[in-house]
């Protein structure tokens, strides 16, 4: 190594010494190119295929056209799906935070001692294999499951109720189980690291439980509640197998659509085009939902 190449490294050893953030980027960059290239590399692939247009069973015409997106806009199906998907979602965000903020609220305020066995037993649930959960809640709500077999035999009902199955209620109730764990977990943590010196203060000033929970308890949990509703909203709109399990034709959603094309359908330029409309409607609205809770968390504090 000449003398050149030496001071060259010595000064680049200086300068990382220096900037301890960029070393820690730079041990990060081999992990961080990963996944971006596993996270860009199908959506560009996506991307390049949605101008695509299909003239037979697997083949073709790579020209370029935007009758894809046109479609996908412009037909009532889609139109009537995208609706029921962003319902269906957004749904089960708020029963899922409305059932996970007590539980949490519980553990983070009254747990004294064992809160991580607390935890382990709150995402026991989600070492099971998703599908199987989805399974139980088939064999819960069937014709014949378990709540129609109880209620029979205890005489409150003459026949099987047909409304609790393959609708759109039943994905919600579905998909609310299933990530309720998702939920809990970082309203938890929001709430953890709220300072109970804070609370004292607040029942010192004469505010009562339950306004203490409105002015300080609540406001210091956004936080964690908006992590909870993006983390839930998001993977729910995507969700194919819950309405193909438990949704029936009346709880279909887009993904649904999505997964026919890219398989029986074999028309992957629409189900590409599909899927890029619906990641770019959820994502303005994850930011349109993200900026307004700004808003409204700047003026609460």
């Amino acid at each position: 190594m000449n003398h050149t190449s030496r001071n060259l490294l010595e000064r680049l050893h200086a300068y990382l010494i220096q900037r301890p953030a960029l070393r820690g980027y730079l041990l990060l960059s081999p992990t961080l190119g990963l996944v971006a290239a596993l996270m860009c590399i199908p959506i560009l692939a996506m991307g390049l295929m949605s101008f695509w247009q299909q003239t037979g069973h697997m083949s073709f015409d790579t020209s370029g056209t935007l009758q894809n997106y046109v479609e996908a806009l412009t037909r009532d199906m889609y139109q009537v799906l995208f609706l029921r998907s962003l319902g269906i979602s957004g749904l089960t965000t708020i029963a899922t935070v409305v059932m996970a903020f007590p539980l949490a609220y519980f553990i983070a305020f009254y747990v004294k001692r064992h809160k991580m066995v607390w935890i382990i037993l709150v995402t026991l649930p989600f070492w099971t294999s998703y599908l199987l959960r989805v399974f139980a809640w088939k064999v819960i709500l069937g014709y014949n499951g378990a709540i129609n077999s109880g209620l029979i035999s205890l005489g409150v009902i003459g026949e099987p109720l047909t409304f609790l199955m393959y609708n759109p209620t039943a994905v919600v109730i579905t998909l609310t189980h299933a990530w309720a764990t998702v939920a809990i977990l970082p309203i938890y943590v929001s709430l953890e690291k709220i300072d109970r010196s804070v609370l004292e203060a607040a029942t010192d000033l004469g505010d009562s439980p339950f306004m203490r929970f409105i002015r300080v308890v609540l406001p210091l949990a956004l936080p964690g509640i908006l992590a909870a509703s993006v983390l839930i909203f998001i993977p729910t709109v995507g969700d194919y197998v819950t309405p193909s399990l438990v949704g029936g034709s009346d709880g279909y959603m887009i993904a649904n659509v999505i997964q026919f094309q890219f398989s029986r359908g074999s028309n992957w330029p629409s189900g590409a085009a599909i899927s890029l409309t619906s990641m770019t409607i959820v994502a303005v609205l994850v930011a349109a939902f993200a900026w307004s809770a700004r808003r409204l968390s700047g003026r609460n504090s």
